[in-house]
Order: C-alpha cells, then sequence, then structure tokens
C-alpha cells in the first residue's frame, strides 16, 4: 500500500483527497499547515506527497525547493488555485514532478498521482544509504553509524548530518544549513544551527574514527569529511 502525504490548509479540500485516495487503496496522512507538512516529509518516508501551492505559513515552493535541495525524489503533485502558465512553470521548474489547478476532479487527481508513482518506480533506483569515509547513514532505518557502532542521533541531528553528507567536503553556511533543514528563512541572530552542529560533532566526537569528520570553517560554517 502506498503512503501519501497531502499538505493542504483547506479541511474540505483535504477530505476529499483523503477519501478519493483510501478509496484508491493509498494510504493518507494529512498536514493542514506548512510548518506541519515539512516537519512530516523530513522526517516520514512517503511514496508520494500533494502539496498545496499557497499555505499560509511556510509556502508549498519553499517545502519543495527544500525537498529537492537535500535531495528527496520522492514525487510531488502541486496543487494550486494559481491556473496562470507562469505558475506552473514556477510549480514544475521547483521540482514538482505534475501540477493540477483547483478545483479538479477528484478521479482525475488520483489518476495522476497513480501515473507518478508508476513512473518513479520504473524510473529511479531509490538511495537507501550515504557513505561519507569511515560514517555510513541508513535513510530507511534512519540510522547513523561509523564502523559498526551505531551513533544514537535525534531527527533534526539526522536531517543535519543527511544534508552535510549529501554535500561531503563542501563548505555549507548556517544559512544553507537551516534552510535545507528548517525551510525558512535564516535569522542571522540565532544559534539554532550552532546548537544542533555542536551536539552532533560531539556525538561523533564519541567514535574514535568519526571524531575528526566535522569541522568548523571560521567564519564560513561548517564542513564534513
Amino acid at each position: 500500500m502506498a503512503t501519501v502525504l497531502t499538505i493542504e490548509d483547506d479541511e474540505i479540500t483535504a477530505k476529499e483527497i483523503i477519501r478519493e485516495l483510501t478509496e484508491c487503496g493509498f494510504q493518507v496522512d494529512w498536514a493542514s499547515s506548512g510548518r506541519e507538512g515539512m516537519s512530516k516529509v523530513m522526517i516520514g518516508n512517503y511514496d508520494a506527497v500533494m502539496l498545496d501551492r499557497m499555505l499560509p505559513d511556510i509556502d508549498g515552493l519553499t517545502i519543495l525547493r527544500t525537498m529537492r535541495g537535500v535531495g528527496m525524489e520522492t514525487p510531488v503533485l502541486m496543487l494550486s488555485a494559481l491556473s496562470d502558465a507562469d505558475e506552473r512553470v514556477r510549480g514544475l521548474r521547483a521540482g514538482g514532478d505534475d501540477y493540477l489547478t483547483k478545483p479538479f476532479a477528484s478521479q482525475e487527481m488520483s489518476a495522476r498521482l497513480e501515473i507518478l508513482l508508476r513512473r518513479h518506480q520504473r524510473g529511479s533506483k531509490r538511495e537507501t544509504a550515504l557513505h561519507v569515509g569511515p560514517l555510513d547513514l541508513d535513510l530507511v532505518s534512519r540510522r547513523a553509524s561509523c564502523m559498526g557502532v551505531e551513533i544514537p542521533l535525534l531527527p533534526t541531528e539526522f536531517r543535519v548530518l543527511e544534508f552535510m553528507m549529501r554535500n561531503p567536503s563542501q563548505v555549507l553556511t548556517r544559512t544553507m544549513i537551516f534552510e535545507a533543514v528548517w525551510g525558512y528563512r535564516f535569522d542571522p541572530g540565532s544559534n539554532l544551527i550552532d546548537v544542533h552542529v555542536g551536539r552532533l560533532r560531539k556525538k561523533l566526537e564519541g567514535v574514535e574514527a568519526a571524531s575528526k569528520l566535522l569541522q568548523t570553517v571560521r567564519g564560513s560554517g561548517y564542513i564534513l569529511g
């Protein structure tokens, strides 16, 4: 059974989506805001995402760009009341796989989703692990290890490490890390990145083989590798 996350702030529309997809055999999760959707899509392991373009807090394009920025290839069907060609192009160029204008027929929506899933299953090889030196990250079990020693990580620490491992040996600024993991504009006065990277570094330093993998580049950011 394929699992689908629908990120939709309009309750009536969301219930119609859930009803139609459930009848078609999908398992459906619902997020009613952009922030909730961002959290779920980064932690969950969904087969597809139904993403509303216009959300009251974090908009759909920001969520989509964040997903693609951290290497998530999950198929995304954009839903929007914005029907002009420029908006469709923006959605597709941001990484959307298809674009459906509201109001739409429920059967067309489910059919488009089924096509996306078939295309994704045929054309992609899902990445299940990342490796940087002796450090391994299992994207299925959501576990990190080094030379067989497991490194316990909180969900946000895992996402920070995943972003770094997808961009090894590259200086990553605080802004880049923040927007990839949290998905909204970085506040230069915040120490949130330093706190999370500090915790992550401490855990890596607890394993001898990984102790020097994560380094600070003074005045610039961080580098892994």
